[in-house]
């Protein structure tokens, strides 16, 4: 099994990838859009896809992508996130003056970076990516955060370990086919669009009360290319394809403008976060 991610090696999405399947073969893909392609195509059986942070929130460009492809969900995995500060073999702390990172990360240690406001913290494509960089521009005043295993897997050091503000940060990714899964699940993942009129929003969140269907998540965002216009993202509990939950998306697509089922699925373990 092909399963593709955004990143390189030593990131947390090729981490879901072996979580998913331990014997899956990862394929590295620069972009989100590389990892629907990869799919879509047939270079990949799957993509992993990061949707949601504990901390941060959720990863809008994953979405927002989610939303105009076709493909369909089909699992769902939960990442313990544990950032370490990596710099080169044989560097010190006090030798830092640059960290890179994602956005995401830098932003989920907060605390650390605000604590030296002496290093100057520089966004990057990759978690793992900073890492693979730094290593090759080989100085001993630049840092990366990302996981023990990316610092393993470039041959670097760990200077210091689990510095996420929060403990507890999970990132959730989902399991991407060009098929929908044919097993019974226990969670559904969607997406509407309001028709333009008083309550419309009113009008479908009740088609779910009325069917005794419990949201798990709602979230709006940006309808693309359409101004002032929003995409409403949720998680219910059931199948899409069963009783309460198969009536309530019925009567969802009379009351809303569009309905984009992503799919049903088993929910994810959570991780065991420790002391």
């Amino acid at each position: 099994m092909i399963v593709a991610f955004q990143g390189v090696k030593g990131a947390y999405s090729e981490d879901a990838v072996f979580m998913w399947s331990p014997r899956a073969s990862a394929l590295e893909c620069p972009e989100f859009l590389d990892l629907f392609d990869a799919v879509r195509t047939g270079r990949a059986d799957l993509g992993m896809l990061p949707v949601e942070n504990s901390i941060e929130g959720s990863v809008t460009a994953a979405n927002d992508l989610l939303f105009r492809s076709e493909l369909h969900v089909v699992g769902e995995v939960m990442v313990h996130i544990r950032h370490c500060l990596i710099g080169q073999p044989g560097s010190r702390l006090a030798d830092v003056r640059r960290v890179y990172s994602h956005p995401q990360a830098l932003a989920q240690c907060r605390d650390l970076l605000n604590s030296h406001p002496e290093w100057q913290k520089v966004p990057a494509f990759d978690t793992a990516g900073s890492v693979r960089m730094i290593r090759e521009r080989g100085l001993k005043e630049e840092a990366a955060l990302a996981s023990r295993r990316a610092a393993a897997t470039y041959g670097m050091q760990v200077l210091l370990e689990d510095v996420q503000s929060v403990k507890n940060n999970i990132t959730r990714f989902f399991v991407l086919s060009r098929e929908p899964s044919v097993d019974r699940g226990d969670k559904t993942a969607l997406a509407f669009t309001t028709k333009n009129k008083p309550g419309a929003l009113f009008e479908c969140l009740r088609d779910f009360a009325s069917h005794e269907v419990n949201i798990t998540k709602l979230e709006s965002r940006p309808w693309q290319g359409r101004t002032w216009e929003y995409v409403f993202y949720l998680d219910l509990d059931g199948d899409a394809r069963e009783g309460k939950v198969a009536e309530a998306l019925e009567d969802l697509r009379k009351s809303a403008s569009c309905v984009r089922i992503f799919g049903s699925f088993a929910k994810a373990a959570q991780p065991s976060i420790g002391p």
